[in-house]
């Protein structure tokens, strides 16, 4: 798998819900595709097949290096699904010069999932006593990293476990959602009331009671225009509304009443038509933090694309109304550069997509995010960059660019590519992935923790942007490096590691570091233990992790609970870990079947992006993430103390 082949963040965007059509022009606008019907479909062979030969193979077929679905993850979804995918959703540039009954040949040659009814939903919903949500406590997780400041730490009594109850769990249900391949979105928990986002299962939000700690039930279901592809966030306003705030991939936030699922406000927050929402919107005061990224490195693969225009931001918006107060680039509106060859131009600066949930400084009254490659030459100072942002204002306050000269977009390689590519790069694509944190040094100075693609932890200045220590743990990668989160507790930063990297010319990577998990510590960047994953492919695991032989590293953030630290691998497999030693307390795998509540078919697989929680005595996570040759599932699964 060629993780650097593309910024995560926009390649999953397009990945996770629909049909990429290699060969296919980009430009073309929605209306000049008809209707979709529902032709007969003609003798002999299916004719979807040739549709899908000619228009979408090469990426399909190779989703390694294009981190497109696989032809195997495309099966299982519903057909509907990849229609509007085509039809209303991120892929109406590719369906250009498909007929409709194209569309509805390749949907259905495609999709072998069997059609699900809403039944399960019906048969889930709670008794009067736990039809409504209870939400005076404290929320557990109420964002990405689980409080403003992006912790990712829990003590004991936030999630109702003990330590020996960590290190001797069983299953106590399943919940499978049909037609997801990809469980990316991380719940929001407020008292005994789990807010879960299921984008790829008809663009919803589930309320779950899970007081019962054997039996959930669904309090309310949210409906949303577009397929949601962010963590749920939490919050109250100023006049007492709780919110449940979510992002999607038209870049919109969408902020729902936490008490019943109606709808109070969506607004568009990205900042241009292809924008996307990938980072967890935040409740601060009254007003709603998102920031937002783009998918302009796909779209940039074809020549048709003249490119490149977008770039990332964040908007602040009044949490009673949804009006934007203001709303800051990464950078300035592109500009033409010079002439690809062909009479059109190249466009810059863009890039810096904003993918990672921003950490929250009250004290100073400012955010702190990280940012993106640059996507077109003349690289941006903020592309690849740590930013800070005034709460109040939106200026950008300061700025640490920890790779310059990084441009990316699909299909280039380190001379150039297609017309919208560039030799003038230094060819790395190291994103900031994981979330930013203020953390606490042991002296008590505050310091911005992050991580990067590059396998790179970073220490920073809160006030200046300074640099108070970086640690390399490799040179990062395919998968990565420190990919989708980090945590802290009061000593050191946890870095999963998906892939150390290869030596490059400034950087050796030590022979000893290995993917797994690192602690370093919190005062001067040293790495104090790591806890090594090796590969665990028998034929029973293929089936549901296909490469598991390669993808067995930690990319998902990891979470700490009391002394332990639990953490999941691209392969399935999850493990808890002692944080002061370093020492494997207990490991399982969710790479199989399960019987689940709701009587819909589920399994478990790659565990990536944010997924472990705990609450009410159970430990909660998502398995399954069909993107960049991972492997596919749609379960959320609950573990509980054995008796």
């Amino acid at each position: 798998m060629l993780r650097m082949l593309a910024s995560a963040a926009a390649l999953s965007a397009v990945s996770a819900v629909a049909l990429v059509s290699c060969t296919t022009p980009a430009t073309a606008p929605a209306q000049q595709v008809a209707a979709v019907v529902q032709p007969s479909k003609p003798a002999g062979p299916h004719p979807g097949e040739a549709v899908y030969k000619q228009h979408c193979a090469a990426c399909h077929d190779n989703p390694e290096a294009t981190k497109a679905p696989s032809r195997e993850t495309l099966a299982r979804m519903a057909s509907g699904n990849i229609t509007n995918a085509l039809m209303t959703g991120k892929m109406i540039a590719q369906a250009t010069g498909l007929s409709s009954a194209d569309v509805s040949f390749v949907s259905d040659y495609l999709s072998e999932a069997a059609a699900v009814s809403d039944d399960w939903i019906t048969a889930m919903r709670c008794p009067a006593n736990r039809a409504t949500p209870k939400l005076t406590a404290t929320p557990t997780v109420a964002t990405f990293g689980f409080d403003q400041k992006n912790r990712r730490n829990l003590t004991y009594a936030q999630a109702g476990l003990n330590a020996a109850d960590l290190t001797n769990l069983e299953v106590a249900w399943v919940v499978a959602f049909p037609d997801a391949v990809s469980m990316r979105s991380q719940a929001a928990v407020v008292g005994n009331t789990l807010f879960l986002p299921v984008g790829e299962s008809k663009n919803r939000v589930f309320a779950f009671d899970i007081s019962d700690k054997a039996k959930p039930c669904i309090q309310w279901v949210y409906d949303g225009e577009r397929t949601f592809r962010t963590s749920a966030g939490y919050g109250v306003r100023g006049d007492g509304v709780p919110m449940v705030l979510v992002g999607d991939m038209g870049g919109f936030t969408n902020a729902i009443d936490a008490r019943n699922g109606h709808k109070l406000w969506v607004t568009k927050t990205g900042l241009f038509d292809a924008s996307i929402s990938t980072a967890t919107p935040v409740l601060v005061g009254d007003h709603v933090i998102a920031p937002s990224s783009q998918y302009e490195i796909m779209m940039a693969a074809q020549d048709q694309h003249v490119c490149c225009k977008l770039h990332g931001g964040v908007s602040a918006v009044d949490a009673k109304t949804g009006k934007i107060v203001w709303q800051t680039g990464t950078m300035e509106d592109a500009k033409p550069i010079r002439d690809r060859g062909d009479g059109q131009m190249l466009w810059g600066p863009a890039g810096a997509p904003i993918w990672n949930s921003p950490s929250i400084d009250v004290k100073r009254n400012r955010l702190y995010v990280g940012t993106g490659e640059a996507n077109s030459e003349n690289a941006h100072k903020n592309t690849d960059a740590l930013l800070a942002f005034d709460l109040t204002s939106g200026k950008i306050l300061w700025s640490h660019q920890a790779t310059a000269d990084d441009v990316y977009n699909v299909f280039c390689g380190p001379t150039g590519g297609p017309k919208n590519c560039t030799a003038k790069t230094v060819y790395r694509d190291v994103d900031f992935g994981a979330s930013t944190i203020l953390a606490t040094k042991p002296d008590g100075n505050d310091i911005v923790v992050a991580g990067q693609k590059s396998g790179t932890v970073w220490a920073m200045n809160p006030d200046t942007g300074d640099v108070v220590w970086r640690t390399h743990i490799g040179t990062g990668g395919p998968n990565g490096g420190v990919h989708w989160g980090i945590a802290v507790d009061d000593t050191h930063v946890y870095a999963p590691i998906s892939y150390p990297g290869r030596s490059i010319p400034d950087q050796v990577v030590p022979a000893d570091l290995k993917p797994g998990l690192y602690a370093v510590n919190l005062a001067d960047g040293t790495i104090d233990w790591k806890m090594e994953v090796k590969p665990d492919c028998t034929d029973a695991r293929k089936k549901f992790v296909p490469r598991c032989n390669a993808l067995f590293g930690l990319s998902g953030a990891p979470t700490v609970i009391g002394d332990y630290i639990v953490t999941g691998g691209l392969d399935g497999r999850v493990y808890v870990v002692e944080r002061k030693t370093g020492k494997l307390a207990a490991q399982w795998d969710t790479a199989r079947s399960f019987e689940t509540i709701n009587g819909i078919e589920g399994n478990g697989a790659s565990v990536d992006n944010a997924s472990i929680i705990a609450a009410n005595g159970l430990l909660i996570m998502n398995s399954g993430y069909g993107l960049f040759g991972q492997g596919a599932g749609n379960v959320m699964i609950a573990y509980k103390p054995k008796s």
